[in-house]
């Protein structure tokens, strides 16, 4: 299985499709219980300590007010300030009225709130200990000594008492209502309810001010303004008169008779013109029948009586006849000549009377107008004058009958006792927060472990089958854990790698690995106990054992044997010297031991080398089983050259402390060389660990039943 697709899941928070196993998490808070309960008290001794002897008494009192949404009005007149709308935004905006700084300005005035230290803090006396203090004594550690503060000004001391009286305040308007809820919270309870009384006074106080300088503007307003409507009044009455005399005396009656003269006049202009035209051009006929000279012709034309008899006489052939005919004819020319002229004249005289009369009747026109302006500018400003009047007398009445919108609904009482701290709600919430501060405690320190501490968690990291778990052996020095071994037979460590050895034997059943390397990721994890407590077990079986220290670089064989300068693996695979004769008999392994030495050859080009291959072939023929101990794959590749040589591989884990990132990439490492780990061991298993964490019962020959089978 590939390490990379092996799950990487917590033992302590297993998650399935993306959920936190709730048994889990419970059980792993109730193995912390003991912290758990332990922050709780602390936090509930720290709820009672600030609660009884560190927290200031709080007092609140509330006084109500009501908002007058119907006023009643002692005259019928219309306010120059009308009461106020009984809508959300109208209660909203009186809220916020009442929370305005200048109301609370208007207080802290009244009752000296400068001079008190609660809202004051430039009186209250420095505390002799403070984390303030302190910070200010190593910033001048530091960076040395600071300037003193400039002293605050009258202004600006006014400002944060108005600041601090605000933070004390709390305006709230009870829901489907008119009315508003003013509440202080003082360190005094009288100061509370005097506080909250004098605020609903300003506040309603205030709202009688806002409308008296309101009426009492409004009146010096319309004073002013009656007074130069008085003076516009005369003067465009003044006017009027003055141009009326000065002025023909007009009418509208007049106007209209002259109006009517002028279309008479138009009309008779219009048919003198009409005339003067026919005669001209009859006039104009006549001569160019005369031109002409057609006796018949000038007959008709004339349309003459006499003049057609003479005609008729001339037809007849009367000789004297046509003298006599052009003598009518030109009489007729003659009078219509005349006619012309006279109807000419006529019209010229009529288009000069027109021009006069127009003349006159602009005049008068421009003159009604002007008078008519006047008249209209004299009649506006009396209504204004008269308007406004009337306003100022309204408004005079007003300034004694104003009413504010608000009332006292409820006074503020003085608090029997402290409303804050509450006791009972400090001391459960410090013992709610202490709970949950060391619950997370435990959460955050099991969600931050890194190492594993079951088989079955080491299983599900790898892939790999874990063929043992060892506990920790109890002995403080390393001679001693061969010493406990073989005085403890029945001991559950010893039990514990009677089943590493049984597992390993069985790993192959057709053909049981003969040579056995231990390794590990890092050093310390105990694969060098593992590596000389299995060698003797197989030599309790009656086997013919070898131990070989493969770790040729840090050499640690020489803590648990008295083997010092003494000659070894290397001078074995140089042929300086056959193994039987290097090979060390301990009685307390019952085995022998091939110690390494050191080299200025690098020890991966040793194990690389032919000759540590055929020495292992040897070795079999010589002994049963071959054990190597070989050093942490993670540090350097001796590990995996020397795997490439045996039967089987161990490779163990340290309980709780080799990291899973470690883990894997140690297996990784064998498989770059496809090598493949027979099997893993979880070692140096801690049974305290194991029960204080929840597995005592329940897991290896470490858990809490074996206490029946073994004596350790």
């Amino acid at each position: 299985m590939n390490i990379s697709d092996a799950p990487s899941k917590n033992a302590s928070f297993d998650m399935n499709d993306g959920e936190i196993d709730l048994r889990t998490l419970l059980r792993t808070l109730w193995r912390g219980k003991l912290w758990i309960i332990f922050i709780s008290f602390i936090g509930l001794l720290f709820g009672i300590y600030y609660a009884f002897f560190t927290a200031v008494p709080k007092y609140t009192a509330s006084s109500v007010v009501m908002l007058e949404s119907r006023q009643e009005q002692v005259v019928d007149l219309d306010s120059v300030v009308s009461g106020l709308a009984g809508d959300q935004a109208t209660i909203n905006t009186e809220v916020e009225v009442i929370r305005a700084r200048g109301l609370t300005e208007k207080l802290v005035n009244r009752l000296d709130l400068t001079s008190d230290p609660e809202f004051n803090t430039q009186l209250r006396p420095e505390p002799k200990y403070s984390l303030g203090k302190l910070i200010g004594f190593v910033r001048e550690q530091i960076e040395g000594p600071r300037p003193p503060r400039p002293s605050r000004s009258e202004r600006a001391t006014l400002d944060a008492t108005i600041n601090n009286v605000l933070g004390a305040i709390t305006v709230s308007n009870i829901r489907q209502s008119y009315v508003f809820r003013l509440t202080v919270v003082t360190e005094n309870a009288e100061k509370s309810a005097q506080i909250a009384n004098q605020l609903a006074e300003l506040y309603i106080l205030d709202q009688l001010e806002v409308k008296f300088q309101a009426t009492e503007q409004a009146t010096n307003w319309l004073t002013d303004r009656v007074a130069e409507l008085q003076i516009a009044l005369e003067q465009s009455e003044n006017a009027a008169k003055e141009f009326n005399a000065d002025t023909d005396l007009v009418s509208l009656e007049a106007l209209g008779a002259l109006n009517r003269q002028m279309k008479d006049l138009r009309e008779r202009q219009g048919n003198s013109e009409r005339a003067a035209e026919t005669a001209t051009a009859r006039l104009i006929d006549l001569r160019a029948v005369q031109t002409a000279g057609d006796p018949v012709q000038m007959a008709k034309v004339a349309q003459d009586d006499p003049l057609t008899r003479v005609l008729r006489q001339l037809e007849d052939g009367n000789a004297n006849a046509r003298t006599t005919f052009d003598t009518r004819f030109n009489q007729i020319i003659e009078r219509a000549i005349m006619n012309r002229d006279r109807a000419l004249t006529q019209s010229d005289a009529l288009k000069k009377t027109i021009a006069e009369l127009e003349v006159r009747i602009g005049s008068q026109s421009n003159d009604l107008l002007e008078l008519q302006q006047l008249r209209r500018e004299a009649e506006a400003n009396r209504l204004l004058y008269e308007y406004f009047l009337g306003r100022l007398k309204e408004t005079s009445v007003q300034q004694g009958i104003q009413q504010a919108d608000s009332r006292l609904l409820s006074a503020a009482v003085v608090p029997i006792g402290a409303s804050a701290p509450r006791k009972s709600v400090v001391m459960a919430f410090s013992l709610i927060l202490g709970f949950l501060i060391g619950a997370g405690g435990v959460l955050f320190k099991e969600m931050s472990q890194t190492g594993i501490r079951t088989a079955e968690e080491l299983e599900k990291l790898t892939g790999h089958t874990v063929m043992g778990q060892i506990p920790m052996i109890p002995a403080r020095r390393r001679k001693n854990v061969l010493k406990y071994l073989s005085e403890k037979p029945n001991s559950a460590a010893s039990e514990a790698i009677r089943n590493l050895r049984t597992s390993a034997l069985l790993s192959n059943v057709d053909a049981p690995p003969k040579i056995i390397m231990s390794t590990s990721s890092l050093p310390g994890e105990g694969k060098t106990t593992q590596s000389l407590a299995l060698t003797q077990n197989f030599a309790g079986l009656g086997k013919k054992v070898l131990l070989i220290e493969g770790d040729i670089r840090r050499r640690v064989f020489s803590q648990y044997f008295d083997i010092k300068d003494k000659r070894g693996l290397l001078s074995v695979l140089s042929g300086d010297v056959e193994l039987s004769e290097v090979a060390v008999y301990k009685d307390e392994l019952q085995a022998d031991v091939l110690i390494g030495e050191n080299s200025s050859t690098n020890a991966a080009d040793v194990f690389s080398s032919n000759k540590f291959s055929e020495f292992l072939e040897k070795a079999c023929e010589s002994y049963d089983v071959v054990i190597i101990d070989t050093p942490p794959v993670l540090v350097v590749p001796d590990a995996r050259v020397i795997g490439q040589s045996v039967d089987a591989i161990l490779y163990t884990v340290k309980w709780d402390s080799t990291s899973r990132t470690q883990v894997r990439e140690g297996l990784r490492m064998f498989e770059t060389v496809n090598l493949k780990v027979t099997g893993l061991v979880l070692g140096q298993i801690d049974a305290k660990g194991m029960k204080r964490y929840g597995y005592g019962g329940e897991y290896g020959a470490y858990g809490a039943y074996g206490a029946k089978y073994y004596h350790n």
